[in-house]
């Protein structure tokens, strides 16, 4: 890969450094808010911190004329922590309109599968796993009333993020973690993954088929493994499906776990003696694309520059990096995407993102000035943004 001359466009007490070059990219935002509140890249939504409800869980699918739809649920004291909303844009993302919020939908991921839009997460927070179907580009859903309707697992809690969800041999495979074990927070999440026929009615509960649920171990990680959660389904480099997911832990480097998944789908293992690896901005959440093109694996992260390594790694969210690995176990930096020196109420977050060409296009949870007295804090997003990363491939090796 060629490295390019990169270029950063400065705003008050905020750093953008862009890949290559990105025409449009760094807007602000087209609001009603003051002139002075301008955060990096294309403004989706926006809701005040004093609302008392944050924007979570960002997705975005491209439909096949071109479309892109996006997504993001309401958390919070002030939300009802079961609504997600969903846009559309004509524009390749220069401009959005809402055309739908769905109560009884998640922590949820938008994809496009054999003529129809789908979106899959869970009924609530700890709720049912759900799935739901439109044939009108996310105007209309379906509501999973039952088995037969997109009602998958009606028999716990379960937990999720915007993941991708991947087709390989010839079955469409999504991450998930049911909410069951002992603990609290990160110690009850136990892993697994569900897959169905690319060929079958992804509304039917008897089409889909989950692996056993796998619970972390405290005494992993030297005693200091906090939980696993929000993970990814991919396909390795010998064409295994592994589940990779988000490890809550909070000394030295950050570490993402791989799980194994089999064949049929309905058996995960893991060794802690091989399954943990170095992964900058493992302890958030991140998303994993394979690109054929440069054979490499690629995420935007939440990296800890080392001037923040005093700080929490679990809420040091105001650098998204650019990183990728030639074979999803070595991971390295290729560009630092988003910054700004303040850690405590800006943050760049929860990126889901799909390849477009050359291009990647994202859609940010963002904590960020707003003129009204910016984002709760780091965590509690006043956001959702759109940024297109372009020629993304050529980024530099340098770390900025």
């Amino acid at each position: 890969m060629n490295s390019t001359k990169q270029f950063r466009h400065t705003v008050p007490f905020f750093a953008f450094v862009a890949l290559c070059a990105l025409d449009g990219v760094l807007k602000a935002a087209e609001t009603n808010k003051p002139e002075d509140a301008k955060p990096p890249g294309i403004v989706i939504d926006h809701r005040a911190a004093s609302t008392r409800q944050y924007v979570g869980s960002p997705s975005i699918a491209v439909l096949p004329g071109g479309d892109y739809v996006a997504s993001h649920d309401w958390f919070g004291p002030g939300s009802t922590q079961n609504r997600t909303v969903v846009f559309a844009s004509s524009d390749k993302g220069q401009t959005w309109k809402q055309l739908t919020e769905i109560e009884g939908q998640w922590w949820s991921t938008l994809f496009f599968h054999r003529g129809a839009l789908y979106i899959m997460g869970t009924s609530r927070d700890g709720g049912y796993a759900v799935i739901r179907r439109s044939t009108d580009g996310g105007k209309n859903w379906t509501t999973p009333r039952d088995a037969n309707s997109g009602l998958l697992l009606g028999d716990g809690k379960y937990h999720c993020a915007p993941v991708p969800v991947v087709i390989h041999n010839s079955r469409l495979w999504r991450a998930m973690e049911n909410v069951s074990g002992p603990g609290g927070w990160g110690r009850d999440f136990r892993a697994f993954m569900m897959s169905a026929p690319v060929d079958a009615d992804l509304l039917n509960a008897t089409n889909w088929t989950s692996s056993n649920y796998l619970e972390g171990n405290a005494e992993w990680l030297d005693g200091h493994f906090g939980g696993w959660l929000e993970g990814n389904a991919v396909v390795t480099p010998d064409g295994q499906i592994v589940d990779v997911l988000r490890v809550d832990y909070r000394l030295g480097a950050e570490k993402a776990a791989i799980i194994s998944i089999s064949a049929d789908g309905k058996r995960a293992t893991f060794d802690p003696k091989t399954g943990f690896i170095d992964f900058p901005g493992g302890c958030k959440k991140f998303t994993i694309r394979y690109d054929p093109q440069s054979k490499h694996y690629w995420s935007l992260a939440n990296y800890v520059p080392d001037s923040q390594r005093n700080q929490n790694p679990e809420r040091t969210r105001n650098t998204l990096a650019l990183i990728n690995s030639p074979d999803l176990k070595t991971w390295s930096v290729r560009s630092i995407i988003l910054q700004h020196p303040d850690s405590v109420k800006h943050g760049f977050q929860y990126v889901d993102w799909l390849f477009e060409g050359d291009d990647i296009i994202a859609a940010v949870r963002t904590a960020f000035d707003d003129g009204l007295g910016g984002a709760h804090n780091q965590h509690d997003a006043n956001y959702l943004t759109f940024h297109r990363i372009k020629d993304f491939c050529h980024a530099s090796d340098g770390r900025n």
